[in-house]
């Protein structure tokens, strides 16, 4: 039966290297010398420092840029979190990075290709969610309604089996 799985992934090397490549910028551009202006990557999310929240806005501006120019989509990024102060007049912003459908988005996936009427099925598995179907064009419509009922999440489609 055929089939095709919901999932959210970003390219961790490219998120990588558009981080490596604002450090760069931070580290060469005039109106940064002398602050404590940086960006870390971790496991799951990113943090930048900064002196004010002026310039934590000017480096998360270069940290957007850098990653469209390397085909990241900027949705991957969850930039929610509040600016909180460290040290000093010091700043931070942790920056989530978003991996695999969360429970809230996979309902509102299944919730919607129910009410569709299609002859498809979605099932939840962990953090994607696969939709099965009989008919080949079935599942490119059903591809086509989730991108339409989550427009704020990068959904892509992968393991489509035939």
């Amino acid at each position: 039966m055929p089939s095709f799985d919901t999932v959210i992934e970003p390219n961790l090397v490219e998120v990588r290297n558009a981080v490596d490549q604002t450090s760069k910028e931070i580290g060469t551009r005039f109106d940064f010398k002398g602050s404590s202006a940086a960006v870390e990557l971790g496991d799951e999310e990113i943090t930048l420092f900064a002196d004010s929240d002026f310039q934590i806005a000017q480096v998360r501006d270069i940290l957007v840029a850098k990653l469209t120019k390397r085909s990241v989509d900027v949705r991957f990024i969850d930039s929610s979190a509040k600016i909180e102060k460290i040290g000093g007049d010091k700043v931070k912003q942790l920056l989530v990075v978003k991996s695999g459908v969360d429970t809230e988005t996979a309902k509102k996936i299944q919730t919607a290709i129910k009410q569709s009427k299609m002859k498809v099925q979605a099932a939840i598995q962990g953090d994607t969610v696969r939709v099965t179907g009989a008919k080949r064009d079935d599942l490119q419509a059903a591809m086509q309604l989730i991108r339409q009922t989550v427009p704020d999440s990068p959904v892509s489609f992968n393991n489509f089996r035939d």
